[in-house]
């Protein structure tokens, strides 16, 4: 019987363990850590964003640069057949008010638990405690084992799914990008995604709201502007917003330029409407209970306005609406890899295939965040690591002369 190796225990490798092993091929997972999916429940901890429900074209969209690479895979394994497997591990999902998609239990260990009894009956065997150290001169994996000893292992091909470099105590420490340049594979730097910015808030202002919402803002960047929620934090920004615009950020900051953020704080109401409310009588109201009234601006959003106007602000009603609709920040750095969300950077796309195996390695495959593709939260993330985990499984099955089936639930 062939035998085929994953490395990897998070959404790609287990997709690509379930693709494999539903067409009756031997499998076994070594992960490095205790246990397995140890992203995917730190992910689901506030609620399992699985995907969204968006039209594929503008979904798509969202890998930016990666979009033609992606298209691919998730056109192969769409929201529809991430939403289906999921109901036929008895964890339905649903559509939030957002588009976003979640399982009902609202949680990522029912649904990990369901597949991993899945993935047992299929055959798959899950070695924990065991880390992937290289690869030998035959281009065998170097495995050591609880013992602490190194084993090459052979196999009739392997699926490489390590994760990223973002938060390296659940798994990802990016330690492979040493191996497979060693192999002659070009691997771009892994580097932050999905972080926070670094601002210099004032201790008052710091002190006063860290951790409150900045709810329906829109926020500009190099060109592009979103709408969305941020947070402030001890150190900084995060959130959805931040999130989607931090690739121009790090862009702009990678090349040494700036990147003034542009904050509107009342994105739904024009500078005319909000001056000819600003301009009515304030009697003995302070500033701030008339910005609240008048301009409907939170304490937060009121304190972020005078964070930013060391000038004080001003009294003409158009002038004060021009300025809460254009609050100007510089970020003075990004969110360290070990806190992002995410990484960008990894294999060049251009060293695989439309399968996914490397094109100078024969038989070993990539797949997740490995491959230099980013995305925003919202079920992006999720979505593209289960679908280039189905697109390595199938492409595995290929190579072995199988016929790839779909999932089988």
């Amino acid at each position: 019987m062939k035998h085929v190796i994953v490395v990897g225990a998070g959404p790609a490798g287990l997709m690509a363990a379930d693709v494999v092993s539903a067409a009756g091929v031997s499998v076994t997972v070594y992960e490095r850590m205790a246990s397995v999916g140890r992203k995917l429940l730190m992910a689901g901890r506030g609620g399992l964003n699985l995907t969204h429900s968006e039209p594929i074209e503008a979904f798509l969209g969202r890998y930016g640069a990666a979009r033609a690479f992606m298209r691919g895979p998730i056109e192969a394994f769409p929201p529809a057949a991430l939403r289906e497997m999921a109901d036929r591990l008895g964890q339905e999902t649903f559509v939030g008010s957002s588009g976003r998609v979640f399982p009902r239990a609202m949680k990522a260990s029912p649904l990990l638990r369901a597949w991993l009894v899945r993935l047992a009956g299929q055959g798959v065997e899950v070695r924990t405690h065991h880390e992937v150290a290289g690869f030998d001169e035959e281009r065998r994996i170097l495995v050591r084992g609880r013992d602490g000893r190194t084993t090459a292992v052979a196999s009739d091909a392997t699926v490489l799914a390590l994760g990223g470099g973002s938060w390296p105590r659940l798994g990802s420490d990016g330690a492979w990008v040493d191996w497979l340049r060693g192999l002659g594979v070009s691997v771009s730097p892994l580097v932050s995604a999905n972080a926070g910015l670094a601002i210099d808030w004032s201790p008052h202002f710091r002190d006063r709201f860290e951790g409150e919402p900045l709810k329906r803002i829109a926020m500009a960047v190099c060109g592009l502007r979103l709408k969305g929620e941020a947070i402030i934090t001890r150190a900084g920004l995060e959130g959805g917003v931040v999130y989607a615009l931090f690739p121009k950020v790090r862009q702009a900051l990678g090349a040494g330029s700036s990147a003034v953020l542009r904050i509107d704080l009342r994105p739904d109401v024009s500078v005319e409407n909000l001056a000819a409310r600003l301009a009515r009588p304030r009697g003995k109201q302070s500033l701030a209970s008339w910005l609240r009234k008048a301009a409907h601006l939170s304490p937060v959003a009121i304190g972020l306005l005078r964070e930013t106007r060391a000038d004080g602000l001003p009294n003409e009603a158009e002038a004060l609406a021009r300025a809460i609709k254009d609050v100007w920040l510089e970020p003075a750095g990004l969110g360290s890899i070990e806190r992002a969300i995410s990484s960008a950077g990894g294999v060049a796309l251009d060293e695989v295939g439309p399968d996914l195996m490397l094109r100078g390695c024969p038989g070993l495959f990539v797949a997740g965040e490995m491959l230099d593709w980013e995305a925003p939260t919202g079920g992006y993330l999720l979505q593209g690591c289960f679908a280039t985990g189905h697109a390595a499984g199938r492409g595995v099955l290929r190579y072995l002369g199988r016929e790839p089936g779909e999932v089988d639930a």
